[in-house]
């Protein structure tokens, strides 16, 4: 058609800083819920502390996949 607008520019990749806050951010997310829900399961289970650990490791190797995968580090 003759009034599309000009191509869409290829998104810019992130800078430095941007990629590192977002790896910390990718990490510390995981932990954080992935710690929380182990947590839970403890309170309801009455365990001690287990699902917290499963969930604290579960959630850092979640965070490591995610920024392979998204930041291509």
């Amino acid at each position: 058609m003759a009034d599309d607008p000009s191509p869409k520019k290829p998104p810019e990749s992130e800078s430095g800083a941007d990629a590192g806050w977002s790896a910390v951010g990718y990490l510390l997310g995981g932990m954080i819920i992935w710690g929380g829900a182990g947590w839970l399961i403890d309170r309801w289970l009455g365990l001690p502390d287990v699902g917290l650990l499963i969930g604290l490791i579960g959630g850092t190797i979640a965070g490591v996949y995610l920024i392979v995968k998204r930041l291509g580090a």
